[in-house]
């Protein structure tokens, strides 16, 4: 129950069965960090609103052929290939073009 914010409504409950809901939490997504859990009692039934951490986004391009995230695998000839890239850009001022189908 370390560092996960529990909000218990409606009833009391022991701990070990608290610490059994975190540990179904944890189960349930083994990759994501548990922050907190919800109970509402109801009765003899609970339900469980569990709150998990952001993964972290990583981008990924395509660079001169290859899906990277980052350039750290990258010898120094690949490196010098992004480096000499050309990036094209659009200007603002481009009258919109229409084509009529046939």
């Amino acid at each position: 129950m370390k560092n996960v914010q529990i909000t218990t409504r409606g009833g009391i409950l022991s701990d070990t069965e608290i610490q059994a809901y975190v540990d179904r939490g944890r189960e349930m997504k083994p990759g994501q960090k548990l922050i907190g859990l919800d109970i509402a009692v109801d009765g003899d039934y609970v339900d469980l609103e569990y709150k998990y951490d952001d993964r972290p986004f990583e981008r990924i391009r395509r660079i001169t052929g290859y899906l990277v995230g980052t350039l750290d695998r990258f010898n120094n000839a690949k490196r010098a290939e992004v480096l000499d890239r050309v990036t094209h850009e659009i200007s603002d001022d481009c009258e919109d073009v229409y084509v009529d189908a046939v």
